[in-house]
């Protein structure tokens, strides 16, 4: 393949060996200030090469010669789907306004928040993405000394999840140095299951790439079928949501995984630009201590109520930046972005601030790493944090209510064997014109609805919501009954909330 000299991969990122060495042994600032050069260059190189970029600095009358360093890269505005993507024709988006004359893999948005909007990725980013992948592979799952089979359970066709995916992995089989194989059923439950139980004991291992919430439907289904999980050494690639450490404890313990940190790893990524940064064994280590002391938990998400997924980026690959604590990333791709609002609520968190935090309470960080053995995947490299987006929520009253706090609800013991966790929430209005919070939820097969049970789930989701929602606390002191839960329940994959094949809606509004 043909490098351009400017694009996206910086040389020496190419040696994975040079790379987690200096991972571990360079400094934070190190990653840091060559994340700063390397922005400053793609800003320069887009006021040149992508005419509508051009234009848009010629309107805001920016003057790149006088960008030079990474304070004046701040002033620069920014820019969204709305005030540009959507503003210019696709040709003057890409480099040098080419776009037909070029070949590129395209893949869509959902459209979930509106049209959706077609994106052109390089095999640049394929190759991108499958340095972050060597890196956790090697890391997580010991790729170099394993022989591996690779499930694709990601929705394939215009979506970037199972295409992507494939193409990052494909890479790294052609390098010749890992015995890995690939299979892509998609989100295909049985399809997935079958493979398992006839590849499974062939491999060293198996890695599943997938929607935690649907692979958790794989092992429960499989459960059901008789396959014992335990007897194949699993692991798991998730993405395109966040879930709780009680979703991870039950994969861990569904398949007799021994290790909390390395057995399975979150990404966040987004069509715009691809996979962005992923869960470190450290950034799981991390989060599950935040989770039981609330002092460090508020210091390092500025928050009490949801739980975001914790990952470390590389600044050279995607330059991430916290603003009103909305995420904004800077990357080289097919689009090139720079200070590209992604809408997310989160932020950034430096490795050494978070240390601080953590040290304040009498914990050290690299004594931890060294303690849970996993000292060796310690990258010196800052953390992005991301919530649920603002609109993945209902406002019942006063306050607004996540699906995070459902979701850790319904993975109690007393339910595991009952429901599935997906669950599908509103708010509605009865015939006094009075508020109440509808919560639909899927049955496990087989289970039969009633009364006792509807009555049950409805009881765990208010204590949970009262302990955990200071604002639903205040609206049940006010309302009392009518702040109970609805909820209504659902066979196993009934078609108007829980149809089988894509990612579970959690919130109708």
């Amino acid at each position: 393949m043909g490098r351009n000299n400017f694009y996206m991969i910086p040389k020496d990122f190419e040696n994975v060996s040079w790379l987690e060495s200096n991972l571990r042994k360079r400094p934070e600032d190190f990653w840091v200030k060559r994340g700063e050069r390397r922005v400053l260059k793609l800003f320069q190189l887009m006021s040149q090469r992508v005419p509508a970029y051009k234009d848009l600095l010629k309107k805001k009358r920016i003057k790149p010669e006088l960008i030079k360093t990474i304070k004046d890269f701040k002033e620069i505005p920014l820019i969204d789907k709305d005030n540009y993507l959507k503003k210019y024709p696709l040709e003057s988006l890409c480099w040098d306004g080419k776009f037909k004359e070029k070949s590129f893999i395209i893949c869509s948005t959902s459209g979930s928040t509106g049209e959706p909007f077609y994106f052109p990725h390089e095999e640049e980013q394929d190759l991108q993405y499958s340095i972050l992948a060597e890196l956790y592979l090697r890391a997580n799952f010991e790729i170099q000394k394993r022989s591996t089979l690779y499930i694709v359970g990601f929705m394939l066709g215009a979506w970037i999840g199972g295409v992507f995916t494939y193409s990052a992995i494909r890479l790294l089989t052609k390098k010749g140095k890992y015995k890995i194989s690939i299979i892509t059923p998609g989100v295909d439950k049985m399809g997935i299951i079958n493979v398992v139980k006839k590849l499974g004991e062939k491999f060293d291992q198996v890695i599943i790439g997938s929607y935690a919430p649907f692979l958790k439907d794989v092992l429960d289904d499989g459960i059901r079928l008789g396959v014992d999980w335990k007897k194949y050494n699993l692991g798991f690639v998730f993405s395109a949501e966040g879930f709780s450490e009680g979703l991870r404890d039950y994969i861990l313990k569904t398949v007799g995984a021994k290790n909390i940190y390395t057995t399975t790893l979150n990404h966040y990524g987004t069509v715009d630009l691809g996979t962005m940064s992923y869960e470190t064994p450290i950034s799981i280590l991390l989060r599950r201590k935040a989770i039981q002391d609330k002092v460090i938990y508020e210091k390092l998400f500025k928050e009490t109520v949801k739980l975001p997924t914790l990952t470390q980026y590389i600044p050279e690959l995607f330059y991430f930046e916290e603003i009103d604590r909305t995420v904004i990333c800077s990357a080289f791709s097919g689009i090139p972005l720079v200070r590209y609002n992604l809408k997310d609520y989160g932020g950034v968190i430096g490795f050494r601030e978070i240390s601080e935090i953590f040290k304040e309470k009498g914990i050290d960080i690299i004594k931890e790493s060294s303690r849970e053995d996993i000292d060796k995947t310690l990258w010196n490299l800052p953390f992005v944090y991301v919530f649920e987006r603002k609109d993945f929520s209902v406002k019942f009253y006063l306050c607004d209510v996540y699906p995070e706090i459902i979701r850790r609800a319904l993975l109690v013991s007393e339910l595991e064997k009952l429901v599935t966790g997906k669950f599908a929430m509103r708010v509605k209005f009865n015939r006094k014109q009075n508020q109440y919070l509808e919560v639909n939820i899927e049955l496990k097969k087989g289970v039969v609805k009633g009364n006792d049970l509807k009555n049950k789930i409805a009881q765990i989701l208010l204590d949970r919501l009262l302990k955990e929602n200071p604002g639903y606390k205040f609206v049940y002191n006010h309302i009392r009954k009518r702040a109970i839960p609805h909820v209504i329940l659902w066979d196993y994959e009934s078609l108007k909330y829980f149809k089988t094949g894509g990612k579970q809606k959690w919130v109708y509004k």
